[in-house]
Parts: structure tokens; sequence; C-alpha cells
């Protein structure tokens, strides 16, 4: 996927919030092998999926990287947001961002998406999850598969998916239904409901 536009400063990677309260609102995001934050044509399809969804919604952002689709979320209305991600270099600048923002409706997990998961989710229940992996890892399907194992998600939950074009067949849990599916480039991106 294509990267978005570099700033001057230090090599730094830039992204733009398209909607609500921080619209227009630029943050940087390291340089880490396989970060690529969604495009912004990519989230506005999905924000528009979501619009009856994400208004005080509790949001889970898996892979969180750049933070993209959870600040996203909550630029546009969410409640809260959880970021899990096992890059140190990508869980500093999310908190860094947190701060530019002067939000406190969000926390980052500094740790494997796996292992996090496996934790179990305790009382917490996601209305929306936020599935971006690394490509060519084989991630997606295990990770939809701890969501429904250990009860992370709301009864009607939404779950976003982001994976590489090669992944044309992504059987869903028991119970899921497929709502959405478009293709942009090398990436089909996919909305499921619970």
């Amino acid at each position: 996927m294509a990267r978005q536009h570099r700033s001057v400063r230090g090599g730094q990677n830039r992204l733009r919030i398209i909607g609500g309260q921080w619209r227009g609102r630029r943050l940087e995001f390291p340089d880490v092998p396989g970060l690529r934050p969604t495009p912004d044509r990519v989230r506005e399809t999905l924000f528009n999926w979501l619009q009856a969804d994400i208004n005080g919604a509790r949001c889970l952002d898996l892979f969180a990287g750049s933070g993209a689709l959870g600040l996203e979320a909550l630029s546009r209305g969410a409640s809260r947001v959880v970021l899990v991600d096992e890059s140190s270099a990508a869980t500093r600048q999310l908190e860094a961002n947190l701060q530019t923002l002067h939000t406190n409706d969000a926390s980052i997990v500094h740790m494997p998406v796996q292992i996090f998961l496996e934790r179990g989710s305790g009382e917490a229940r996601y209305n929306v999850v936020f599935l971006d992996p690394p490509f060519g890892q084989g991630l997606a399907l295990p990770t939809l598969q701890l969501l429904e194992e250990n009860d992370w998600l709301a009864p009607g939950a939404r779950i976003y998916i982001e994976s590489e074009g090669q992944l044309r067949e992504l059987p869903l849990p028991a119970g899921w239904q497929l709502l959405k599916e478009k293709r942009s480039g090398q990436v089909i991106y996919r909305l499921a409901g619970r």
C-alpha cells in the first residue's frame, strides 16, 4: 500500500485525520517495516459504513501502527479506543499523538496482538474492532478466532478487516456475516457483523 506523505522533519511520515473534531489534523508516525496507514479514501469509505455505529462506541484497534483507524474513530465520536501494537516506536508515537490531541479517551497497549487477545477480555466488550495486520503473515484468521473465542465483542459488534488482495477468501467465525467488501489496489477491505 502506498505510504502517506513524508514530512521534512527527521524522515517521519504523516497522516491526516479526515473527519470529526480533529478533521485536517496531521499526525506523525515512525518508519516501521510493514507500517502502512489505511489510505484516506479507504478510511472515508469505512467510516461511511460505520456512520450509525461509531458515535459512543468502544473501539479496539489491533495492529494499530500509525493509529489512523483508532484516532479517526475518536475524532468521529467513539467514547473509548484501545490501540494495540508490538512496535515500541509505533506505541511511543501514538502516546505523543494522544498528547498532541489532548485526549484521555484512548489507551495504548505495547504488546503483540495475539498475546493481548489470548489474555481474554475481562469485563471489556468492544462495539467496533479494526484489524489491519501486517500482510503476508497469516494473522487475520487466527486474530478473528481469538476475538470470538475469548469474548472480546459486544452483541452486534462490527469488525473491519484489511488484508492483502491475495486473501480472496476469509472464513469468518460462526455467527458472523460479511456486510461489506471492497478492493483498492492490492488491498481488500471488509466489514463483518456479529
